[in-house]
This record gives C-alpha cells, sequence and structure tokens, in this order.
C-alpha cells in the first residue's frame, strides 16, 4: 500500500518541548535593555511575561516539560497529520519524496496555538487577567484569542491596518473567540498617534503594532501582560513540538528528510519543524539542510545585516542580535502579512551566520503559482505563508527531476488559506505584484 498519511496517536504526543539553546555552536548574544543597553536581566522582562516564561527565555536546558493542562488542550487537534504528498509528486514527475506537516487542522487554522496556548496558560497561573497583542495576517490574533477564552483571560489585539481591511474574516474570527481588535497604527497609544502623524495612510507593520501592544501592556498599572508570537527564544521552543512528531512520523515513513523547509518571518514556524532536526545534526547526527523562505519583498534573511536592534518600530523593545531590516522599515503591503516583519529571531538569525541553515527569498506571485498548484493536486488551500514553503518544495523537487536524484523533501504547512481568498482572487485576476 502507498501509505499517504502518517499519524501518531494522542499517547504519543511528545511531553517535551526542545531547546536548541543547548546545542547552538557558542551561546546567544544576551539581549540589551532598551535605555541603558547593558545586558537584558529577568527582572527587566517583567512587566511583560509571568516568571515562568522569562525563565524558558533565558533557558539553556535541552528539554522542557509541557504542563498536563497544556497537553489537554495540544490534544484537540495534536499530534497533526504528516502527509506524503504523492499527487504532487506525480504533477511534477518528480522522483522526490515530499512530505509536508499540516498545522492548519489547529481550530485557529495554523501553527500559532502550539505557543498561544502556553503563554495563555502560564499567564494565568501567574495571576494575570488581560493579555495584549499584534498579529500580522492575523494567524497569531486569533490563536491567542482562543487560548485567551480557554484559560479565561482578556485579549486585546493591536492588527496591523492593512491586513485589517484585506482580512475581514480573520478579524471576525478573533472577534468570535472573544478579543478586542484594533487596527494599527491607531489613537489609543502613543506609538499610534506619533506614526499617524507623520504619516496618516500608514498601512502599519508587525513592528509598530508590536510598539502599541506593549505600550498599552507596560502602562496597564500591572493589570496586563504581553504576548509575542514569533523571534523569542521561548515561542520557537514551544513550537518544536511540530518538530518532535515529524521525527517520530519519519520514523513510520521508514524516511528522513534531506531537506527540511519552512516560510520564515520571524522565525516561529520555520524553526518549529527545523530545530529539532537541525538538533540532532548539531549533536553529530544525520545532516539535513534545512531552507528558511521569505519573501522578496520583505528579505530579512538574504538582505538584512546581522546586528543589534529593536524588535519594534518606537524602540521600546529589548535590543537583540538578529538579521534586521531596520525597526524602522515597513515592507510593502503584501498578503503575506506574517511574514511582514523586518527582524528574524536570534536564534535563527544566529544559525544562519554560522551556516546551518539557507536563505532564500521569493517574490508574491511566484509564490501563489505554488500555492495554486498544490491545492490543485493535494486539497489543502495554503495560507499565503505557506506558499512560500510550498514554493521551495517545488523548486527542489523539480531540480531532483533535472538531476534524478530521489531526496527526501519535508516542509511546514503552516497554515490553510481559508480567510485569504481575497488574495487568491487578485492573483487570479492579475492584481497582485512583485
Amino acid at each position: 500500500m502507498n501509505r499517504t498519511k502518517f499519524l501518531l496517536s494522542e499517547d504519543q504526543l511528545p511531553t517535551t518541548w526542545y531547546n536548541v539553546v543547548a546545542d547552538l555552536p557558542k551561546p546567544l548574544d544576551p539581549m540589551l535593555h532598551p535605555g541603558t543597553r547593558q545586558p537584558l536581566t529577568p527582572d527587566d522582562l517583567a512587566p511583560l511575561f509571568p516568571a515562568e516564561l522569562i525563565a524558558q527565555e533565558f533557558s539553556t536546558e535541552r528539554e522542557t516539560d509541557i504542563p498536563g493542562a497544556v497537553l489537554d488542550v495540544y490534544r484537540q487537534w495534536r499530534p497533526s497529520p504528516l502527509v506524503r504528498a504523492r499527487r504532487l509528486e506525480r504533477a511534477l514527475d518528480t522522483p522526490a519524496r515530499i512530505y509536508f506537516k499540516n498545522e492548519g487542522v489547529s481550530p485557529a487554522g495554523s501553527h500559532k496555538p502550539n505557543t498561544a496556548v502556553p503563554q495563555a496558560y502560564y499567564n494565568k497561573q501567574a495571576g494575570v487577567e488581560r493579555l495584549i497583542t499584534e498579529t500580522g495576517a492575523g494567524q497569531w490574533g486569533s490563536s491567542l484569542s482562543l487560548a485567551c477564552q480557554y484559560f479565561g483571560l482578556v485579549c486585546e489585539v493591536y492588527m496591523v491596518k492593512v491586513s485589517y481591511r484585506q482580512k475581514p474574516y480573520r478579524r471576525g474570527l478573533m472577534e468570535t473567540y472573544g478579543a478586542t481588535v484594533t487596527a494599527s497604527p491607531s489613537e489609543r497609544t502613543g506609538a499610534g498617534r506619533a506614526a499617524l502623524a507623520a504619516d496618516p495612510d500608514s498601512p502599519g507593520s508587525l513592528g509598530l503594532a508590536i510598539s502599541e501592544a506593549v505600550e498599552a501592556a507596560v502602562n496597564s498599572g500591572g493589570t496586563a501582560k504581553y504576548a509575542l508570537g514569533s523571534v523569542l527564544n521561548h515561542v520557537l521552543m514551544h513550537q518544536t513540538i511540530i518538530g518532535k512528531e515529524a521525527q517520530l512520523q519519519m520514523e513510520l515513513a521508514e524516511d528522513y528528510p534531506d531537506i527540511v523547509i519552512g516560510a520564515a518571518g520571524g522565525g516561529s514556524n520555520f524553526g518549529g519543524l527545523a530545530l529539532p532536526f537541525l538538533g540532532e545534526q548539531l549533536r553529530g547526527g544525520r545532516p539535513v539542510r534545512a531552507v528558511a523562505v521569505e519573501p522578496a519583498s520583505c528579505p530579512t534573511l538574504t538582505e538584512g545585516r546581522f546586528d543589534y536592534d529593536f524588535g519594534d518600530t518606537a524602540g521600546m523593545t529589548p535590543l537583540t542580535k538578529m538579521h534586521t531590516l531596520g525597526h524602522d522599515f515597513v515592507p510593502p503591503s503584501i498578503h503575506a502579512g506574517g511574514l511582514r516583519y523586518h527582524g528574524m529571531s536570534p536564534i535563527i538569525s544566529q544559525l544562519k551566520e554560522f551556516d546551518h541553515l539557507q536563505a532564500r527569498a521569493v517574490p508574491q506571485t511566484a509564490c501563489f503559482e505554488a500555492g495554486v498548484t498544490f491545492a490543485r493536486n493535494e486539497g489543502i488551500v495554503p495560507a499565503p505563508e505557506s506558499t512560500h514553503a510550498v514554493r521551495a518544495a517545488i523548486d527542489e523537487a523539480l531540480l531532483c527531476k533535472e538531476s534524478g536524484e530521489a531526496k527526501t523533501i519535508l516542509f511546514s504547512l503552516s497554515g490553510h488559506g481559508h480567510f485569504d481568498m481575497q488574495a487568491y482572487i487578485d492573483y487570479f485576476g492579475g492584481k497582485l505584484t512583485d
């Protein structure tokens, strides 16, 4: 039988997250305080995060136990399927074996609940009543909105204005889950008012929405904390549940990836799949070629400098050593709103600097072309962000067709595109530009 799906039972769900910091070739450069420019201490993060998440951010332990209450929520959709894309393979006439990890099966439709759920849990345990965050395309915002409902927290979301207008159904999903959604830049914060004064028609950016969310949390008088959906160490660690499951599922398939691919905006989706495989390689295990794929219009890894920079536009967040296009960079209004970020995870950035991963930038129309090809063969419409990984997987499979090599390709389908159909309508209408 030509098996298509490789499924784990609920009792095979991994019970720990993996922390690649334990296996990095050199320690990460410390985060710096935005005011003093001195190395950040755990106490400096206390206004933003609960103690347990701060401890995870600074942790160098290889494994961290997943709390039982988090596992109980994970089991609503995890373990997620690993799928052999046999129909796509036939359409491409490639000897390559293509697998994808389908993270679109979560209630919010993407990989983001993997960190939203533990973040909401740890905040609830710390007595927090309200979480404030930002979102680009809305996948993170909808995931945190849902997680807050699970644990009885109030959720407030600053949504990048261009996506607020492009993706009303994602906004509707957040509101269905009980969140308050504000278009960013807004008049509610000093950072928002300053941005609107400079450009009343500003489309917004993730960096600016982060500024608004952080400002609102810091000025809450201690009643609210901030939650971030990518970039930080603890976020990437939570996402490694993807790669840890994939390792077990590749054993079921009696196969192992030569190439691991993921879309990269801040690094959580790519890191979630790739880091467990890269960790095995760093410890002397089987080699793998990891490819992080980003938009050509926001080429953080491929063209950004590796330097200290703020994570937000207003300069309120700690400075981190990362690949960056500059914290005041406002990317074009592409449909892959979740990838419109000026910076990159310090972990992913360091791995890129040491040549443990490759970065590739691809244009918008080529990504949608790949997304349509995937949908017409595998039946799943990818989110615009996910089409970047699909594009790279197809390109690698076509290279195998030319060379005759039967390589194994594994990529992360980070989410479905059911709330992004206007983007596909624009593509079919010839309205998308590169």
